[in-house]
């Protein structure tokens, strides 16, 4: 079992294809494997499970019918974020409002996996409307860190990064508009990457990214092993004829023709602003030491305007905003967010905190204007300097995953992720190690727009070099390798 619940979805597709193992197999132990870690976790929120065994019989009996021409995800499972349209189940988004909400259609992205040949084994939870770095709402609750559950999962895509992590899915469909693919992936030590905006479209959503919103918010793909983001990038892209900022031909490249002796490595050690803890430094300066080595060389960025990374990020959702998020929390109608308030310290509001605090700031007067304007530029400036044949490595949060409602106290801290949202660059986050703690440590590498081949091709030399993921449970191959290069003790 250990091989199936650490294996890439690339190769159980292979493995299905040769008959060394079946669908069904492969299925159940990954279902095994959710309803062992999930009464700890709460990862999976909605699960599907005899569908999902029916659904691999029959892959496995086509596959034995008519071996030849089967899709590239053929009988291999994954999870779904909660808030994706999958028709007949629920689209809740972590609010009360909506608790009873079932959805009529399919999003396009939850469509074009199964149309893969990849079976949904269930929905994983998400913050309160997918908008806080902790994932906890009033409907489902609260998910935890596989690795130590007094510790948070990351957000929006908590769900689908504490479960793949875990080693209960290979891979889980995410969405990001300030962090909420490379958080959970970053805190649950696994892969993500959030596309250049336009090449996956956002339709089927809930909330649904509208207008000049749907350049901020991407869709994108979370995975225990790197080799996967690019044939799930591959089958997640292209237009759906609804969402207006989904183009055809964004998805340039393949890492497999990208040379690392042909890139230039930049390295940023934080922001000037929010101090980063000395392990994730620690682990990004020998992933930078390594690439630089292999490449054209290693240089340090240093750009000033980043520590407004809050201020730039908050203008251009401002910017880019056609709802409130208060209105969004009511449906269309403006809660009171005060009454909501007095109603939360007395245990009584269907709201949590981190959403009524959003939903207050937003009115705070910000120079908006000036802030928009300096993002601007710096997204222009940026471009030139990482270059067409180059990529930035970066923090992704300032420590390893906080314990539980920690990042309340540190409002600004995923800045160092959201800017990337409002500039459209694509970023690959990429696991490096653990904490003393025992905490998954990692760090971003960052392109310019339509550079996602690249940050990919890094992060799968990254993954060779030191390993990647390291399951949360004792026998797994490979750990005698990473022991060898120091990641692990």
């Amino acid at each position: 079992m250990s091989d199936i619940l650490t294996a890439s979805a690339t190769a159980l597709a292979a493995k299905i294809r040769r008959r060394e193992c079946t669908s069904e197999q492969v299925v159940a132990a990954h279902i095994e494997r959710i309803r062992q870690v999930n009464p700890v976790i709460n990862a999976v929120v909605q699960q599907r499970f005899e569908a999902a065994l029916q659904e691999a019989r029959q892959a496995d009996e086509r596959a034995w019918l008519s071996p030849d021409g089967l899709p590239p995800l053929h009988g291999v499972p994954c999870t779904i974020k909660e808030n994706f349209a999958f028709q007949g189940y629920p689209q809740v988004s972590g609010l009360v409002s909506r608790r009873h909400a079932v959805a009529d259609s399919f999003a396009p992205t939850v469509r074009r996996l199964r149309d893969a040949g990849a079976i949904v084994l269930g929905f994983s939870n998400t913050p309160e409307l997918c908008m806080w770095l902790e994932t906890h709402n009033r409907v489902y609750g609260r998910t935890a860190n596989p690795y130590n559950s007094r510790h948070i999962a990351g957000g929006s895509s908590g769900g689908e990064g504490a479960i793949v992590g875990a080693g209960g899915s290979p891979f889980g469909l995410g969405a990001d508009v300030g962090g909420s693919i490379r958080f959970p992936a970053f805190f649950n030590g696994v892969f993500g990457h959030k596309p250049t905006p336009g090449i996956v479209p956002n339709t089927g959503q809930v909330p649904l990214p509208e207008g000049a919103m749907g350049r901020n918010c991407v869709t994108g793909p979370i995975a225990r092993r790197a080799e996967d983001l690019w044939p799930l990038l591959t089958i997640l892209a292209g237009p759906d004829g609804v969402d207006p900022v989904c183009e055809a031909g964004k998805l340039v490249g393949d890492p497999a023709t990208v040379r690392l002796a042909d890139l230039h490595i930049l390295t940023m050690a934080d922001n000037g602003r929010q101090r980063v803890s000395p392990e994730l430094q620690a682990v990004q300066r020998q992933a930078a030491t390594w690439l630089g080595s292999q490449s054209r060389g290693l240089g340090t960025l240093h750009e000033p305007r980043l520590r407004y990374a809050f201020e730039i990020w908050s203008a251009l959702m401002h910017q880019a905003r056609s709802q409130p998020f208060a209105e969004q929390l009511g449906q269309g109608r403006r809660i009171p967010v005060g009454r909501e308030m007095l109603k939360w310290l007395g245990g009584q509001s269907p709201h949590t905190l981190p959403a009524l605090i959003l939903a207050a700031v937003e009115r705070v007067p910000m120079p908006h204007g000036r802030f928009a304007r300096m993002g601007d530029e710096l997204r222009d400036d940026l471009i030139a300097t990482i270059g067409s044949q180059g990529v930035l490595l970066c923090p992704s949060y300032t420590s390893a995953a906080p314990r539980h409602n920690v990042p309340m106290l540190r409002p600004f801290d995923f800045a160092y992720s959201g800017i990337f949202n409002v500039l459209g660059f694509p970023v690959t986050q990429v696991p490096m190690g653990f904490s003393r703690q025992g905490l998954p440590l990692g760090f971003q590498v960052v392109g310019i727009p339509g550079n996602d081949a690249v940050t990919i091709a890094v992060a799968q030399a990254l993954e060779r070099q030191f390993g990647g993921w390291t399951p949360p449970f004792s026998s797994f191959p490979g750990a005698d390798r990473l022991k060898k290069t120091g990641v692990i003790a």
